[in-house]
């Protein structure tokens, strides 16, 4: 009887899964460097697409609910982007795997591939290893990571003394920004396996010294909660951060061989934990820094002229497309006034990945010559 039942049962299932709705494919990527994008929402009166540094792009509803869009050609990169429906935003349904971790705004990605001497597409090249390391900060109180990179051949048993960047993400993601989204460990490798880069070690630390910045409501816009967050984190990552690292891999402690750089949040805080410290850091950059204020004098009481002869390289660069250019080429402006020598590069895009792994690409091949 129960063979009976499980057969009836079967006959009954089988069709049901076989009359439902077919699995999307979203996002799909076509020859022609279009996507394609999919969503199933019947009920929905309007639904967009969201594309990061692009405006956002009206979906059609077909006969069976499904939502569809389809871009222009796109140049070869990974473009994160949401759906908005009926003004709820969304990640892709469809498309699970494939998601940009952020504590505010997390969203789906599509990878459009291009050739292999783009330094973020993987190749058949030496790969270095990525490690999470996880600790409890005195500082600001709280449990927190940091990711390492080490280059192709690193023996942690040589006798090979490494230069370190400490690569700063912004805000809103979380430490594993550059290395899931920014895919700074694949442009290390390509960098280095060309001959490039020196092999270097790239720490990625979590960014906040005052994590409450997340959830505040006034949040960055907040000058004490700024502040704090800022000076905090500049404090976690030289008194714990940077000796732990020096620590558990073969990382120089020479200043001529630490190097530290950053976006947006992070480009600030690059900038205020670099040139406060000359005699940690003697390579400064700052990709799209936002919220270092106006108030340079009192940011960097000690920087002028006299930085010159400790400073290897200072490098910043933004969008032109960027919110933040103009508070870039102000605080330029500045370091004109105090003799400070630098490179500033103004670049097409907006506050997005796009620029920020060009910069990458671009800044690394600079440090350690």
């Amino acid at each position: 009887m129960r063979y009976v039942i499980a057969i009836v049962l079967l006959c009954v299932i089988i069709p049901a899964f076989a009359q439902g709705p077919q699995r999307l494919v979203s996002p799909e990527v076509n020859p022609d460097k279009t996507v394609t994008f999919r969503l199933r929402a019947p009920s929905a009166k309007e639904v967009f697409v969201a594309r990061e540094g692009a405006d956002r792009l009206a979906m059609q509803k077909d006969e069976q609910g499904v939502w569809t869009a389809k871009t222009a050609p796109l140049e070869p990169d990974l473009y994160g982007y949401s759906f908005i429906v009926d003004g709820l935003t969304i990640t892709d349904p469809s498309s699970p795997l494939l998601v940009k971790t952020n504590f505010i705004y997390p969203s789906s990605y599509v990878h459009v591939p291009g050739p292999s001497s783009i330094p973020w597409e993987i190749k058949d090249i030496p790969h270095g290893a990525v490690h999470h390391h996880f600790y409890r900060s005195a500082t600001v109180g709280d449990d927190r990571d940091f990711y390492v990179y080490t280059p192709p051949g690193y023996d942690p048993k040589g006798t090979t003394q490494y230069p370190t960047l400490y690569l700063l993400h912004g805000f809103s993601d979380d430490a594993s920004g550059w290395t899931a989204v920014g895919r700074a460990h694949v442009i290390l490798d390509s960098l280095i396996a060309a001959g490039k880069a020196k092999p270097m070690l790239v720490v990625m630390p979590l960014g906040y010294g005052a994590p409450e910045i997340l959830s505040a409501r006034s949040g960055p816009r907040d000058p004490s909660i700024w502040q704090r967050n800022v000076t905090r984190f500049s404090e976690a990552l030289l008194k714990e951060v940077v000796p732990s690292v020096e620590q558990l891999y073969r990382a120089s402690k020479d200043r001529t061989r630490r190097a530290i750089a950053g976006l947006s949040m992070g480009g600030a805080e690059s900038l205020t934990t670099g040139l406060n410290a000359l005699d940690r850091f003697a390579w400064v950059g700052a990709f799209s820094s936002g919220g270092l204020g106006e108030n340079y004098a009192t940011t960097f009481p000690n920087l002028d002229s006299k930085a010159n002869g400790q400073l290897r390289l200072f490098w910043m660069a933004c969008g032109t497309e960027d919110r933040l250019i103009e508070g870039n080429r102000k605080f330029v402006e500045w370091l004109k006034s105090k003799n400070v020598q630098h490179k500033w590069v103004e670049t097409p895009g907006a506050h997005t990945w796009m620029v920020w792994r060009r910069y990458l690409a671009d800044f690394v091949p600079q440090l350690f010559q």
